[in-house]
């Protein structure tokens, strides 16, 4: 019987739809409807099986990813929350870390909590941090609290309680009193969301998930709802920030798991790709309508975190946004996508993003009431993007109305001529993904010169190159059907899930094995209860870290664990991997300190099957363009003809030189003047620099 299998992956501006099948892949790519986005994936979803001829009765695996909980945070358009608190630490979420994140600005405003004081709820009762009861629960203390909820009308509830992570038996009981008195109403335990030590992320990730929570589980209701009535009656799953599968059930539960899914396929895909190819140092390069996302990958393996921070409110800097303690693929995210939107500022400076077009009214060129220019405007009018064959002929793009915003909100303001515009347009977007991926790779002691970037993602292939340049990779590969990379990621995702747990332990003599290993098989129970759904009857393989620091330091790094139960000299090997990870990280180890370990995670995947073998490259191939057209060339400042080819007629080991566009239906990849591309064995774009 064919396999056939469905990934959606809902954007800020397109939604992308990836059919797979024995015939091959069938690739969709709408406009968002943020008014209803299950409705464009629904409609993607029917166009995906007509063009493959395949009845959506026959899918054997649905997966997606989406955006609606990040922009929900973004926007401030989540449910009515309350938040009940350990009696005293009312401000906890107003207070944040209690620093400036901008130091030297005296008008700098710091983002308002999810939760308004007034819904701020005290709760009497008090746990220390090592889990004896200190003030026990005052449940008759709940009755005014619970009028209070029901008096204000309020949509969902997180309970965060001083030191539930140690214990939470005060969270559960406050958690079942409110079940009884609010029906229908979700509670979201801070002990569930984030059991982890200090207590603001723990609530910041609580207060973000019952936010969330009533839209997130409408929305997979609704979407449930239609892919039934389509025909579609397998599962669906959904992919987490942290790179893995789960069932739509862990989704309700815990919508914040789902903030970072789209960019996660993609880090999945680039992944992927690497380990195929034998590429050990990556940078993936994912840039849409709204966002670019670059993801260092090392080992086939893109670099993971504990957490990040959404929503920043304030120049996109560090703090001004909602901390949350999910496990992340880590990657750097700025608003630089195909819609961002590009103006001269007060002091005639040119800027790009961070607001977006989004998908309506999208950029000018659509032709749909949008009048200010954005980076497709500028692709346009360049020529790196086809105004007639753009998605495949389905939305013919008008070059005037591009050359009109551009003038209108650029040229006007800076006496540039359009195209010259248009170009700044483009080198200023290019510049600040290039120095987003410096500061990136900087913070984490890494490296990129040397390294190979995948592109994917509707906008990327056509900037890949410049990127490139800017950043010294000679080389740059898109995969096929990159315009819809993160969809066919989803489609790459093993079922995964990922459990963490606060316990304070001294790595030495006196480290407890047992105790840590008893936490790691509870981790493990829960963790196999997830996975197992998502993927009956699969093979699981686990790994452990710990988050380690030298005893009174305020931050931990976090640490790969050697193989094996915790048994005895496990503290000390322990300890021996964190200083080797320090000095990595620090270029030096620090002597004579005591090591210990704040947090331990579990994570368990379900092994899939080998990939194939890589079949060698063919034989080169010179290539024959399907035609010309104008491109600007940044060496001569002016538009000049140009080879066109076709993806879908380039056969393995076709070779090209630039400049000249590689043309498909979702995306463009311009190839540059001192640039040629080849055709490989898998199908993908390898482009390699030729000169200095």
């Amino acid at each position: 019987m064919e396999t056939v299998r469905l990934a959606a992956d809902i954007g800020g501006t397109f939604t992308d739809l990836a059919l797979e099948h024995a015939g091959g892949l069938t690739t969709v790519k709408a406009l968002t409807t943020p008014d209803a986005p299950e409705r464009g994936v629904l409609d993607a979803a029917r166009r995906a099986f007509a063009a493959a001829g395949r009845d959506p009765e026959a899918a054997s695996a649905a997966v997606h990813g989406t955006t609606l909980a990040t922009n929900a945070l973004i926007e401030r358009k989540g449910a009515k929350t309350a938040l009940l608190v350990t009696e005293g630490f009312r401000d906890v979420l107003a207070m944040a870390f209690e620093n400036r994140f901008e130091q030297y600005d005296i008008y700098m405003e710091r983002p308002p909590p999810l939760v308004p004081r007034h819904l701020r709820l005290p709760v009497r009762e008090r746990i220390d941090a090592r889990g004896a009861v200190l003030v026990p629960l005052d449940e008759d203390a709940l009755a005014p609290v619970v009028r209070t909820l029901k008096d204000e009308a309020v949509e969902a509830v997180a309970v965060g309680l001083l030191h539930s992570y140690v214990d939470d038996r005060h969270e559960r009981r406050v958690g079942e009193i409110l079940a009884a008195a609010l029906p229908g109403v979700p509670v979201t335990l801070s002990s569930a969301a984030a059991p982890e030590i200090r207590e603001y992320e723990r609530w910041s990730t609580a207060a973000a998930n019952a936010y969330v929570q009533p839209l997130v589980a409408g929305y997979l209701g609704r979407l449930e709802d239609g892919l039934r009535a389509l025909g579609v009656r397998c599962p669906l799953h959904l992919m987490t920030s942290g790179g893995g599968l789960a069932r739509t059930d862990t989704g309700r539960r815990l919508p914040v798991r789902l903030v970072e899914s789209g960019p996660a396929g993609g880090a999945i895909l680039a992944a992927d790709l690497a380990r195929r190819l034998g590429l050990r140092q990556v940078l993936s390069f994912d840039m849409g309508g709204t966002t670019a996302k670059m993801c260092l990958i090392d080992d086939g393996r893109p670099r993971a975190a504990r957490g990040l921070e959404v929503a920043r409110r304030y120049r996109f800097l560090k703090g001004s946004g909602l901390p949350l303690r999910i496990p992340v693929i880590e990657m750097v995210e700025i608003g630089a996508g195909g819609g961002s939107v590009a103006a001269a500022d007060a002091l005639g400076r040119l800027t790009v993003g961070p607001e977006s077009a989004g998908a309506a009214p999208g950029p000018a060129c659509y032709g749909q009431g949008g009048v200010r220019a954005t980076v497709t405007d500028a692709d346009v009018l360049l020529g790196w993007i086809d105004a007639q064959g753009f998605a495949g002929g389905a939305l013919p793009l008008d070059r005037k109305a591009a050359e009109a915003a551009i003038e209108a909100s650029v040229g006007a303001a800076l006496g540039m001529a359009p195209l010259d515009a248009a170009f700044g347009i483009s080198e200023v977007v290019v510049e600040n993904m290039a120095n987003a991926a410096r500061v990136h790779a900087v913070e984490r002691g890494a490296g990129l010169e040397g390294r190979t970037m995948i592109a994917f993602g509707g906008a990327a292939p056509v900037h890949a190159a410049r990127l490139a340049d800017k950043l010294a990779i000679r080389r740059v590969v898109v995969p096929a059907s990159a315009g819809v990379g993160s969809a066919i990621g989803f489609l790459r995702a093993p079922a995964a899930y990922e459990v963490a747990r606060s316990r304070v332990a001294a790595l030495d003599e006196s480290f407890d094995g047992a105790a840590v290993e008893a936490l790691f098989a509870a981790m493990r129970g829960e963790a196999r209860a997830v996975v197992a759904a998502a993927a009956p009857g699969a093979a699981l393989a686990e790994t452990r870290t710990a988050d380690m620091r030298y005893r009174g330091q305020g931050h931990e790094l976090a640490v790969a664990l050697p193989g094996g139960a915790c048994g005895p000299g496990a503290g000390a090997a322990f300890a021996a991997a964190f200083e080797a990870a320090y000095e990595a990280a620090y270029a030096r180890a620090i002597p004579g300190l005591a090591v210990e370990a704040v947090n331990w995670t579990l994570r368990l995947e379900a092994e899939g099957p080998p990939a194939p073998p890589r079949p060698p490259d063919p034989a080169p191939n010179r290539a024959e363009p399907a035609g010309t057209r104008e491109m600007f060339d940044p060496g001569s400042g002016a538009l000049e003809p140009a080879p066109v080819f076709r993806r879908a007629a380039l056969a393995p080991g076709a070779v090209l030189d630039g400049p000249a566009a590689i043309v498909e239906d979702q995306t463009t990849t311009v190839v540059p003047r001192s640039w040629q591309a080849r055709v490989d064995a898998l199908g993908a774009i390898v482009a390699d620099r030729d000169g200095p």
